[in-house]
């Protein structure tokens, strides 16, 4: 029981960290202040946040399913392994955003979520979503 508690607090804390750097670097790159757009009540970057938070979250689990978390030996390399995997997922994200935005001629997503269009907020939340699915099966 101690191990299995002992296991939950470790990947609560890595999962966060990784998730709030996921979304601080996503935040870098996409030409967009979340903070102040979200206070704002931007909902466009609501989704776009909430893209980050639930797809790497769904690649965190992924890593800790697949590395079979239990063993006391085996948590720095379980931790190290999701580390890992969470950063495949950042970069992952931040690249199909660029490349379906490459795609799309006919809009940018830049100006889209300056503009507040939660059409284009929803539309990354989902590549965003798409993509942790394709790397979670990698894990698994």
């Amino acid at each position: 029981m101690v191990t299995v508690i002992l296991d939950t607090v470790v990947y609560f804390l890595i999962g966060l960290i990784m998730m709030m750097l996921g979304y601080w670097l996503i935040d870098l790159v996409i030409p967009v202040d979340f903070p102040n757009e979200i206070n704002e009540g931007n909902k466009a970057v609501g989704w776009v946040s909430a893209g980050i938070y639930a797809g790497l979250g769904f690649v965190i689990r992924s890593a800790i399913i697949s590395d079979g978390a239990g063993e006391a030996a085996e948590l720095l390399h379980g931790v190290l392994d999701t580390v890992t995997y969470a950063i495949i997922g950042i970069v992952s994200f931040i690249l199909a955003y660029f490349l379906v935005d490459i795609v799309n001629r006919k809009f940018n997503f830049g100006t889209a979520l300056k503009e507040k269009n939660e059409a284009a907020g929803i539309m990354i939340f989902g590549i965003f979503l798409g993509i942790a699915f394709i790397v979670s099966g990698v894990i698994q």
